[in-house]
């Protein structure tokens, strides 16, 4: 196996240094198994000058012969070695919509290094988003944090998102320049099914900093009734920064809340199901957030425009301001 691979290396450099290089050994090497396998071989493989190295017929002929069945050969051991970590089969990956891809690069990184493991991507909605994952319908899920609930892993990705506060068009709020978390008390916010409070709390809180309740509007159970209740006018909602960027109805509109905290993200699984496609996903995941020098570390960002105003955010908003 070794001297074929060097056969075919040297045939698609045509160069012994470079061969040498790619391979880990000395250009001397290279030239002792060729000529070793001309001598078994009977003739000339390649045609060599001072200058440059060709392949002879006779090397074109064992070339075409040999790259199949070493490729075939290759991806065979490959893929017994994904089977021996557990990094084959169908990993099922929980997201929301479109927010699949803030994580493009983890998972164009996954299936890079596992091209055996298949993802299956399953909906989650935002008002029970732990629901699938519970279950076990789901093995991942991408959320925004804080998830706290018994049992299960969280592991940070690094992405985060600044809020915007979704409203209809008609809204009073719809043609300001930004609103605070103070605002919340003097409208309505969509209330949500099966969701933990502390996730519910860091998109839409229960009081005002200055401690005004906020009220709840209609209970709604999927991403789509949440968007009609807004934008009928029923209730508000606040929202990932990327949310304008995927539903861009002409019945809606987004406002920046300059003082909220931004929403961080995280994958999340059941600790007791973990398996080793899962730590391969969470693997993938770390690697693509920390390596910035790779297009796997870009993190997405929201559209240009919207980060200038949200960037102006105070501590807290006067009642001047409101």
């Amino acid at each position: 196996m070794r001297e074929i691979e060097i056969f075919l290396t040297l045939a698609e450099e045509l160069h012994f240094s470079r061969t040498a290089e790619r391979l880990g050994i000395s250009p001397g090497r290279v030239s002792q198994l060729v000529k070793k396998q001309e001598r078994l071989i009977g003739g000339p493989l390649f045609d060599r000058t001072t200058r440059t190295v060709r392949l002879s017929p006779l090397g074109e002929q064992l070339y075409e012969a040999l790259k199949y069945g070493h490729e075939q050969i290759t991806r065979g051991i490959e893929a017994a070695k994904a089977t021996a970590r557990g990094t084959r089969g169908t990993l099922t990956l929980g997201t929301m919509g479109p927010y699949a891809l803030q994580i493009k690069d983890t998972l164009d990184l996954f299936q890079a290094r596992h091209p055996d493991a298949r993802v299956r991507h399953r909906e989650i909605q935002p008002a029970s988003p732990l629901d699938l994952l519970v279950s076990g319908e789901v093995d991942v899920v991408y959320v925004w944090l804080p998830v706290d609930g018994p049992g299960l892993t969280v592991l940070p990705t690094g992405h985060t998102s600044a809020l915007f506060l979704m409203v209809s068009a008609g809204h009073p709020f719809a043609e300001r320049e930004s609103v605070c978390l103070e605002d919340f008390g003097d409208c309505a916010v969509v209330e949500g099914g099966s969701i933990p409070s502390a996730m519910e709390e860091a998109l839409n809180p229960r009081r005002t900093p200055s401690g005004r309740p906020v009220r709840r509007g209609p209970r709604v159970t999927t991403w789509q009734e949440a968007l009609s209740v807004v934008a009928s006018g029923q209730a508000t909602a606040a929202v990932p920064a990327e949310t304008p960027d995927f539903y861009t109805w002409p019945s809606l509109a987004f406002v920046p809340i300059r003082d909220a905290p931004p929403c961080r993200w995280a994958l999340v699984w059941r600790t007791a199901a973990e398996s080793p496609l899962i730590r391969a996903f969470a693997e993938a995941s770390q690697d693509a957030s920390q390596d910035v020098s790779s297009p796997y570390g870009r993190a997405r960002s929201p559209a240009p425009g919207r980060n200038a105003i949200v960037d102006r955010r105070v501590s807290a908003c006067t009642e001047h301001e409101r």
